[in-house]
C-alpha cells in the first residue's frame, strides 16, 4: 500500500483474480487476468477503450461468469451466496443508474427501503448522512433530471455507501463530466477511502484520475495485464505501449 497515503484497512476486504478468461461470440475479451488487491487499497484498472477493463469489473462484482479462472473475496469464491451475505459489495455504475421516477432521497435509500431493515425515520437520517458525506445537502426532494452530471455521480456514490461497503467498485466515475466535476469526484474517491477504509477498485481511462487516487495501477491492454505498479512505477515504465497510452495527446495539424 502506498506510503504516501497510509491508512488502517478497517473493514476492507482483499480481492484476488486468478487466471480469468472470458469470450463473447468466440472473441476473447479477457485472456488470463490475474491480480491481487489489498484490504483498504485504492486499486485502479486503467486501459484504452475496448481493453476489457469494464468486463473485468463486472466479473469482480458477480455480474458476469468467467469461462475460466476465479475471483476470491476474502479468500472465498465470488459466486458463493455466502460472499454476498458476509461481505458488503457495492458498485457505482458509469451511468449512475439512478431511477428517474424516484427522488434523490428515495434513490439513495432504496436498498434499505426494499429490505425493510430500518424504520423510515432511520432511513431518512442515513440518507442525509450519506449525501452530506459526498458534499450534497438538502437535495433529497429533487429528481435526477434536476441535477448536474457531477451531482448524479455523487448521488450514485451516496447510494453505494448506504450499505457501508467493504468493497466499492467504480466504473468510469469521471466519464462525461466537465473538468471541475471530474476533480470533485476524484477528491470524493480519495476522501471516502480515507474515511471508510473500504477496498476501492476504480476502472477508468482517465489518466489524471488514476494517478491522483491510486495506491497501485494495473494497465490492461487487449485483455491482458501489461503492468501492475505504483503511479510512480507506471510513469517510469520503459514499455513503449504504456508510455504512448499515458502520454497520448491530440495535436491537430495547423495549416
Amino acid at each position: 500500500m502506498s506510503s504516501e497515503r497510509q491508512r488502517e484497512a478497517k473493514g476492507g476486504v482483499p480481492v484476488e483474480v486468478r487466471g480469468l478468461r472470458k469470450s463473447f461470440g468466440g472473441v476473447p475479451v479477457l485472456k488470463g487476468i490475474s491480480l491481487n488487491v489489498e484490504p483498504g487499497e485504492v486499486f485502479v484498472v486503467m486501459g484504452p477503450s475496448g481493453s476489457g477493463k469494464s468486463v473485468l469489473l463486472k466479473h469482480i462484482i458477480g455480474l458476469e461468469t468467467p469461462d475460466e479462472g476465479e475471483i476470491l473475496v476474502a479468500g472465498e469464491p465470488i459466486e458463493c451466496e455466502e460472499v454476498a451475505e458476509k461481505y458488503r459489495l457495492a458498485m457505482v455504475f458509469q451511468s449512475g443508474a439512478l431511477l428517474s421516477s424516484l427522488t434523490v432521497g428515495e434513490n439513495v435509500g432504496l436498498y434499505l427501503t426494499e429490505h425493510r431493515s430500518k424504520p423510515p425515520e432511520e432511513i431518512a437520517r442515513i440518507v442525509r448522512e450519506k449525501l452530506e458525506l459526498v458534499g450534497l445537502e438538502n437535495v433529497e426532494g429533487k429528481f435526477p433530471n434536476e441535477l448536474s452530471g457531477g451531482m448524479k455521480k455523487r448521488v450514485a456514490i451516496a447510494r453505494a455507501l448506504v450499505i457501508e461497503p467493504q468493497l466499492l467498485l467504480y466504473d468510469e466515475p469521471t466519464s462525461e463530466l466537465d473538468p471541475l466535476s471530474a476533480i470533485t469526484i476524484t477528491e470524493e474517491i480519495v476522501n471516502l477511502n480515507e474515511r471508510t477504509h473500504a477496498t476501492s477498485i476504480v476502472v477508468t481511462h482517465d489518466r489524471d484520475l488514476a494517478f491522483d487516487v491510486a495506491d497501485r495501477i494495473a494497465i490492461i491492454t487487449d485483455g491482458e495485464i501489461r503492468l501492475i505498479g505504483t503511479p510512480a512505477e507506471v510513469k517510469g515504465s520503459r514499455d513503449p505501449l504504456i508510455q504512448r497510452f499515458i502520454h497520448a495527446d491530440f495535436k491537430p495539424e495547423r495549416t
